[in-house]
C-alpha cells in the first residue's frame, strides 16, 4: 500500500487519497477515529508505522471495532498504532456541527 516516502514527510496525493478511501469504513465509530488520524497524524508517522497502519486498514471492521472499544486485545503489532489513534481521538474529540 505504501509508495516511497519523501524525506520531508510529504505524502504523495495518490497515497493520501488511497488511505482516506481505506479509512472510510462505513461504521461511524471507525470513521470518526480513522479519518482524522489519516489526515492529521499519518504524515508524521515513521515509515514503519505507516506500513503497520496500512496493515491495520486491511483488518476486518469487527476486529477494528473490538480493538478500539477495548473489547479484545489487539494483535501485538497493532498495539502501538491503535494507542496513537485513540490518543489523537482523546485530544481532539469529533464535533458534530
Amino acid at each position: 500500500m505504501s509508495e516511497a516516502v519523501r524525506a520531508d514527510n510529504v505524502i504523495p496525493q495518490a497515497e493520501m487519497n488511497r488511505l482516506l478511501w481505506h479509512s472510510r469504513r462505513g461504521m461511524l465509530e471507525l470513521d470518526a477515529l480513522l479519518l482524522p488520524f489519516t489526515r492529521k497524524v499519518y504524515p508524521t508517522l515513521s515509515a514503519e508505522e505507516r506500513v503497520i497502519y496500512g496493515e491495520l486498514l486491511d483488518c476486518l471492521d469487527s476486529n477494528l471495532f473490538s480493538w478500539f472499544m477495548d473489547k479484545e486485545v489487539p494483535e501485538a503489532r497493532f498495539a502501538g498504532i491503535i494507542a496513537k489513534i485513540l490518543e489523537r481521538a482523546r485530544q481532539f474529540p469529533p464535533t458534530h456541527d
